[in-house]
């Protein structure tokens, strides 16, 4: 059947497909792009492995993904219930391409699919949804072959063991983690990876629930840390970690019930990784904290800086052969995890660096969080170009440099910087601010905001 092209492109987006569902996303419609990903790939696969999280509509919609997968004469691995980056470690073990049925930390009338090519290498625009989206619209060939079959495998227990061998956790101490799964998928996977380990793990919220009864499994958001915070005090916990919705992303909450930021859980494993492998490459996204490329460079690696978005950052990887690669929206890619994000891996690096030393999580932290930074901000504009240069000019006689690698970031003489990115999808102006300290940032914030709201 053919669609609108209106419809289709507003949910085949530029790295995934996502959409709610019943209005924008139903089975017909993802067993269309099942067909389409199929012929999509048949060239060079012989089988598509499917997961999928705990949202209500997510079995179904696999299923039906499913099905048109197999119409088109290719097999089907179903792995079940699965994380995001568990799926990725599925597409690199069983050497194969894949689709993850989630809509991460959207709220729960949504769903979607992550799809990736062999080897976790992701399907973008340019590498995939274009075509899928061109079929779709179209209405997919038939294939007049014999189906494919559909099988099921637990690959659960194979997932945690690779994890636990990128990482020496021999000389871990016994800790208490607390863990905020969010109603979301660290509920499947934080008990079979960190069970084996010498740590008391404190669940808050590990049932699974697609409707998120407690909070939005979104932990970038500082509201949805809250509960994790207190939790940690509560317990007496060494650590806190927070999961997303489909846990390819982990926040960290030191034994203050204090939030590490990504950036300095970036250094940190950098760090840990350059141990390894001296003189390696490590990829950073412009709003990571600048204490990171300069960790990389004191320490003899070479750090490379990209654009936003994990497009961007698994390209960078695969053009310079970084080793890992840290974005501020606490995304970890590990070349050893076929460049893909890892929240569980970056987490256990964490829990490895924290047990192998005697200090808390605070002091361990304090040397890689030597900036401030304001978080991502958000305003709403008519005219994102027109406020951007606004501040531009109102900053220029402050100014040392200009780079417009992804939106403009604007260096000052201070050594402070800022980042002003329009929005791909929404009308807004998203500000990140760094300084020396929190009175400069949240004065650069205001002066910012000042202009760019008026």
């Amino acid at each position: 059947m053919t669609r609108s092209a209106d419809h289709v492109n507003a949910v085949i987006k530029a790295y995934d497909v996502r959409g709610v569902v019943g209005e924008q996303i139903d089975e017909d419609f993802v067993r269309d792009v099942g067909g389409a990903f199929a012929r999509l790939v048949r060239g060079s696969a012989t089988r598509v492995v499917i997961g999928h999280d705990m949202r209500e509509s997510s079995p179904a919609l696999s299923a039906a993904f499913a099905e048109g997968v197999v119409a088109q004469g290719l097999d089907v691995v179903q792995i079940g219930l699965a994380s995001t980056d568990q799926l990725y470690f599925a597409s690199g073990h069983l050497d194969c391409p894949g689709a993850m049925f989630t809509a991460s930390h959207n709220p729960a009338k949504y769903n979607g699919i992550k799809l990736c090519w062999a080897g976790a290498k992701p399907v973008g625009q340019d590498t995939g949804l274009s075509t899928i989206s061109g079929e779709v619209i179209e209405g997919v060939p038939g294939f007049d072959g014999a189906a494919g079959s559909v099988s099921t495998l637990d690959l659960l227990g194979e997932y945690s063991d690779f994890l636990r061998k990128l990482v020496d956790l021999r000389t871990l101490r016994p800790l208490t983690v607390a863990v905020d799964a969010g109603n979301g998928m660290g509920g499947h996977t934080v008990p079979s990876v960190l069970g084996p380990l010498p740590v008391t793990v404190e669940p808050l919220f590990f049932e699974l629930d697609g409707s998120f009864p407690n909070h939005e499994a979104n932990p970038l958001d500082p509201k949805n840390l809250v509960d994790l915070q207190a939790f940690v005090k509560q317990t007496g916990a060494d650590i806190g970690l927070a999961f997303d919705g489909d846990a390819d992303r982990c926040f960290v909450v030191d034994e203050r019930g204090e939030p590490i930021s990504p950036s300095a859980v970036t250094a940190l494993v950098a760090e840990r990784e350059l141990a390894k492998e001296p003189g390696g490459t490590i990829i950073h996204n412009l709003i990571t904290s600048r204490a990171v490329p300069e960790l990389v460079t004191r320490l003899g690696g070479t750090p490379v800086r990209t654009r936003v978005g994990h497009s961007f950052i698994k390209q960078q990887m695969a053009e310079s052969g970084a080793i890992f690669g840290g974005e501020h929206s606490a995304h970890y890619y590990f070349r050893d995890f076929w460049c893909a994000d890892s929240g569980m891996l970056a987490a256990l690096h964490v829990l490895a660096a924290l047990g192998e030393q005697d200090g808390p999580l605070s002091e361990l932290m304090a040397k890689y969080e030597t900036y401030s930074a304001s978080g991502e901000i958000n305003s709403t504009v008519v005219d994102a170009a027109d406020r951007t240069q606004a501040v531009i000019d109102a900053f220029a006689d402050r100014t040392t440099d200009v780079d417009r690698l992804d939106g403009v970031t604007v260096t000052l003489g201070d050594g402070a910087w800022f980042n002003l990115r329009a929005s791909n999808t929404e009308p807004l102006l998203r500000l990140n601010v760094e300084a020396a300290g929190t009175g400069e940032v949240d004065a650069l914030v205001t002066e910012i905001l000042t202009i760019v709201r008026a």
